[in-house]
């Protein structure tokens, strides 16, 4: 942990509204001034106790203080350091070892996740049993989504009409493997913007799950692995569709002592930047659009994806109310935290009902699966979408 970083905090209290978890409590220590404070008697010689790691583990990384902070403090980087010495010297539980040994072996590998397929239909119904076994194993089977037919995507999309840019495309894990339709989705909006997409097969794990929970020798080797793959496929820039993978990727010269090859950009922020050419077609909707907080607050990219949907006529964009506050998915937040992740989970799906839109759009796996839960759970279910899968709808001509 670093002093310098740490001593940037005047403990003004501005993060305190922000904050998930100390919406939640109340707690102090479960603010991230509270926090901060932890991390400085850790530096100046106190052991990470069970209680201390308890505050940290607690805390969802949405990095929604950093938005607000007016002294400039870089928590995500305290964050991320402070879970590499809880992971270095906290002993958990065995029973809480072996389910993170799980999550950390499974979801950081498409070909593993690929064998959970054939059993998400059965997911939703053994939820209540293995809650009763495990926590972590009822949050996990309780969010599964009903998985679409895999779309196998070329190696090579070709732009259609004048080639504009060429840009390689991130797959991801979670991303490649639950929602198959997203990727393609994207690849087909790039392609009728004017890029040619490059998919690199060999593509796997960004890292970002293994480096948001102090696990850095397994993100650096996952890391290392897609700058690879994307310097040989020779791209300038890779196009994410995954908020926490965007937000990871574009901080691999840190993690990894050294620039990639290539420009990371969002999927959102990269068409807003590219400029529009393919016709849009009505879309008769109302939709609400879901912050993911690794794209508003970790990636500052916030009006783009708004700007996009407002671009598709008879379409009628809806604010959620409290958009800056974490829907309780953040990663693997939801699997770790589950009672906290649910809580959150409940509280952005009574402020989404509240906008009566037809269709919740958002922008990451993670928080399509934890809202998409947490609306069955309030009886009142609605369909989600990807931006790409809505800009793709609109650019083909097709309904939603």
């Amino acid at each position: 942990m670093d002093p310098n970083l740490i001593n940037d905090c005047v403990h003004c209290g501005f993060c305190l509204p922000t904050c998930p978890t100390y919406a939640l409590w109340g707690e102090e220590m479960d603010s991230p001034r509270g926090r901060i404070h932890l991390m400085k008697q850790h530096v100046e010689g106190t052991p990470i106790t069970p209680e201390m790691a308890g505050h940290f583990d607690a805390c969802l990384g949405c990095m929604a203080c950093v938005t607000a902070c007016p002294s400039g403090v870089q928590y995500d980087r305290l964050i991320e350091q402070t879970r590499v010495e809880v992971e270095r010297e906290h002993v958990r539980e065995p029973q809480e070892r072996a389910v993170r040994e799980i999550v950390f072996q499974l979801f950081p590998y498409p070909r593993r996740l690929r064998l959970l397929r054939p059993t998400m239909w059965l997911a939703e119904r053994m939820a209540p049993f293995l809650r009763r076994a495990n926590p972590s194993l009822g949050a996990m089977a309780a969010l599964a989504p009903r998985v679409e037919h895999r779309q196998r995507l070329p190696r090579l999309v070709r732009a259609r009409g004048e080639r504009r840019a060429v840009v390689g495309m991130l797959m991801g894990c979670v991303q490649r493997e639950f929602f198959p339709q997203v990727n393609a989705a994207t690849a087909r909006v790039l392609a009728l913007e004017g890029c040619d997409v490059v998919i690199p097969p060999e593509q796997g794990c960004c890292g970002a799950l293994s480096v948001h929970a102090g696990r850095g020798e397994q993100a650096r080797r996952l890391a290392g692995q897609v700058v690879r793959t994307f310097e040989r496929a020779g791209v300038d820039t890779v196009v994410v569709n995954a908020a926490g993978c965007g937000s990871s990727m574009k901080e691999y010269a840190e993690l990894l002592g050294r620039e990639p090859g290539f420009r990371v950009v969002d999927l959102s922020e990269y068409l807003a930047e590219l400029g529009p050419v393919a016709k849009r077609h009505p879309l008769p909707l109302t939709v609400a659009y879901h912050d993911a907080c690794h794209l508003a607050h970790a990636q500052g990219v916030r009006s783009q994806p708004r700007e996009l949907l407002s671009g598709i006529p008879d379409l009628e964009v809806r604010e959620i109310p409290e958009s800056a506050i974490c829907c309780g998915s953040a990663g693997t937040y939801n699997l770790f935290q589950p009672q906290a992740a649910h809580d959150l989970g409940d509280r952005k799906a009574a402020a989404l009902r509240t906008t009566g839109a037809e269709l919740l759009v958002s922008a990451n796996p993670g928080c399509t699966m934890q809202i998409a839960s947490a609306m069955r759970r309030a009886g009142a279910g609605i369909r989600v979408a990807h931006t790409a899968e809505v800009l793709d709808a609109s650019l083909r001509g097709v309904q939603l």
